[in-house]
């Protein structure tokens, strides 16, 4: 059992916690695990582990550089899909050669499951306990309401990964992943793709009545915005065109779009203060960070690793030339590779149309605060969802609220039916490149991957330019250490 996901791992919360929690909360608790009981014996001490959680997010798994935190699971995603372009053979790129998801044993196809089934184990810690800690009840719901939103969350981005497609139309008995609802039971089989979504909505609405009143001291924190905005996430996902965009509207209540001064300067550590971000990663100064692993250490275009002197990372070249010249965002990549404005160090590589959307602190600090969810994302599904369920003119008008913002030149779409819908779709791939979104988009829509008439690499991608909408590797295979050791998983189709 030694390989099982499902074991109790709180080590890593409470090492990220040292600063804040109670001495005597770690002088009674092992090294290598912490009681459930004394985790949630307070809520001061249940509150240890949510930060912890939260912090999670930047923390590097089996010892993999590609496999720090929620960074590196978003641009495993993107490299799956079409749209972010890898200059150099270097990490990620068995995901980007489509080898990674057909494998058992990759270390990249056991990060997503890994990574995210630490976050439910922790979470379940929480949710184990959390009713009969002592405290105020105020707190324990909103520790209470963050942690079903995680365990949500997790499960989402797992069955999205490993499960089978959500068919709106079908019954979906397809298998999803195992839905973790504690931690006392440690071996279960896989739900169905419909079981995991019915848990997901359960966990959600729970989380949201949770956090009604939360006042959140940090964007890093979740509130009932953000769980609103993972609600119309996964309307979406399921075809729940009215319920998709009704949430996605109730969720960005509050934040505005920023203006296309600050969308030009990059995204940086400034979430906190950019009114548009709803929840993001943020590593402090203080913070223990990853330096060579961090989002920014892989992303950026600035700081100074090899991942960033060698292999910058470039859009899609025809989805570039779809920008027009008056959008903020086409300047967000640069299709010289030179970005003179940056004053690169001789010793980067010069490749064309990398970005600079994401920007680290410096060359020795590699912090970006990851984008977890950000407003424009939300016009973006309330746009898709009115398109698709047939409400043409609240869709143009939501996609115009939005674009707007970006390109001053733009107008008011009269496009209608299919072509309403694909012009949304191309601005939701400018507008969240390098957010984690592409390839499950691919894979919700039933749409094949091609790469063809653009600037990928042959060689970098070992030829997959297409992969059709109905291929098997569109479901990664679980990770031969959890079938070892969890006789109830079924492995899927190779």
């Amino acid at each position: 059992m030694k390989n099982n996901i499902y074991r109790l791992l709180l080590v890593m919360v409470v090492s990220f916690s040292l600063n804040s929690c109670d001495k005597e909360f770690l002088k009674t608790s092992p090294t290598d695990q912490v009681s459930a009981d004394l985790a949630t014996k307070t809520t001061k001490n249940a509150k240890t582990i949510l930060e912890g959680i939260h912090r999670s997010l930047y923390y590097r798994y089996d010892d993999n550089q590609g496999g720090v935190g929620i960074g590196a699971s978003f641009i495993q995603l993107d490299c799956a899909g079409e749209d972010q372009v890898s200059n150099a053979n270097q990490f990620f790129n068995r995901v980007y050669q489509w080898i990674a998801c057909a494998s058992d044993s990759d270390i990249y196809s056991r990060f997503p499951w890994v990574f995210y089934y630490h976050i439910i184990s922790n979470a379940n810690v929480i949710l184990d306990g959390i009713d009969k800690a002592e405290g105020p009840q105020e707190e324990k719901d909103y520790i209470k309401g963050q942690a079903l939103i995680y365990r949500a969350f997790a499960h989402y981005q797992l069955v999205q990964v490993y499960g089978g497609r959500y068919k709106a139309a079908g019954n979906n008995t397809q298998l999803g992943v195992p839905y973790k609802t504690t931690n006392t039971v440690l071996l279960i089989a896989r739900n169905t793709v419909e079981d995991v979504y019915q848990k997901i909505n359960t966990d959600l609405d729970a989380g949201i009545a949770l956090l009604s009143a939360y006042a959140r001291p940090n964007k890093s924190n979740i509130n009932a915005a953000v769980a609103k905005g993972l609600k119309a996430r996964v309307a979406l996902t399921q075809g729940k065109w009215a319920l998709a965009a009704q949430m996605a509207v109730a969720a960005r209540t509050g934040f505005t779009l920023m203006s296309a001064a600050t969308y030009q300067n990059g995204f940086g550590i400034g979430s906190e203060a950019n009114s548009e971000f709803m929840w993001a990663s943020q590593i402090t100064q203080d913070d223990q960070s990853d330096t060579f692993g961090n989002f920014g250490a892989y992303i950026s275009r600035n700081f100074n690793s090899s991942a960033i002197r060698s292999n910058p990372r470039s859009i899609n070249s025809t989805l570039y030339n779809l920008i027009p010249a008056t959008d903020v965002r086409k300047k967000l990549w640069d299709p010289t590779g030179a970005h003179t404005a940056l004053a690169l160090p001789s010793n980067f590589s010069k490749k064309p149309y990398t970005n600079q959307k994401f920007l680290a602190v410096g060359l020795t600090d590699s912090r970006v605060d990851v984008p977890l969810m950000r407003a424009a994302e939300m016009y973006l599904i309330e746009a898709e969802a009115n398109a698709r369920n047939g409400a043409d003119s609240p869709a143009a008008q939501a996609l115009f609220n939005l674009v707007k913002t970006r390109d001053a030149a733009y107008t008011l779409s009269t496009k209608t039916g299919q072509a309403l819908i694909d012009e949304i779709m191309i601005q939701r791939r400018v507008e969240l490149w390098g957010e984690g979104f592409r390839f499950l988009d691919l894979k919700r829509l039933n749409l094949p991957l091609d790469r063809t008439g653009a600037n990928h690499q042959a060689s970098l991608i070992a030829n997959v330019f297409n992969v059709p909408a109905n291929d098997l590797k569109w479901d990664w295979l679980i990770p031969r250490e959890e079938i070892s050791a969890n006789p109830l998983i079924t492995q899927n189709p190779k």
